[in-house]
């Protein structure tokens, strides 16, 4: 292999290495998932008690807290269960990733980000996290992406297989007064008889 072709290789493999961790392709994630609440027992700051976010927004049931340097706010980040998260908050726990440090049990667990998910009362989020593995993987949507709609083909028109009949009336008096008969022809009765004839979908057929 020839040195141009080699230096051609390695080049994008170096600026993989250079992207920041969750700005991949897939936008998918390693995340050390943590909760707080706003009532129902200690634990809560001022703010949070008064469902006040960094983004200004008011807390509620489907928010959660990220480091805003690797997870933009405005971003949906899905959970394996398919439930979606809007980052709307920050932390200072969640910047420095302090859960991911001290639980995680592996170099990879303890690089993971940390998410906070918001629950309005201790009860819920306790009862959520000890349902929940601590590290999940997930799903970062960033803000202003379109969602492209599926295509519909359950109300796709029908397809025609036989070529329209066309009739044609011809009334003519005679001098008598009389109308004569309706002449009716029949296109699909004109074709030849015994021929090779290509329908609407390709397949020959007699």
């Amino acid at each position: 292999m020839s040195t141009l072709v080699k230096r051609l290789i390695l080049i994008p493999l170096v600026g993989l290495g250079w992207l920041p961790q969750g700005f991949a392709r897939d936008n998918s994630l390693l995340a050390r998932v943590t909760v707080y609440w706003a009532g129902g027992g200690h634990g809560a700051d001022h703010y949070t008690r008064q469902h006040k976010s960094a983004t200004g927004l008011r807390l509620r049931q489907g928010h959660c807290a990220v480091d805003p340097r690797r997870i933009p706010y405005g971003s949906r980040v899905v959970l394996p269960d398919g439930t979606a998260l809007s980052a709307v908050d920050t932390g200072s726990a969640v910047r420095n990733r302090k859960a991911a440090r001290r639980s995680g049990r592996t170099n990879y667990e303890r690089d993971a980000i940390v998410i906070d998910k918001f629950f309005e009362t201790k009860g819920q989020a306790l009862a959520w996290a000890n349902s929940n593995p601590p590290f999940i993987n997930v799903r970062v949507v960033p803000p202003n992406v379109a969602t492209v709609a599926k295509p519909n083909i359950t109300n796709s028109q029908p397809i025609a297989l036989n070529p329209a009949t066309a009739t044609t009336n011809l009334a003519a008096r005679s001098s008598t007064g009389a109308i004569a008969a309706p002449a009716t022809t029949n296109a699909a009765a004109a074709r030849p008889t015994g021929g090779i004839i290509r329908n609407p979908l390709g397949r020959l057929g007699r």
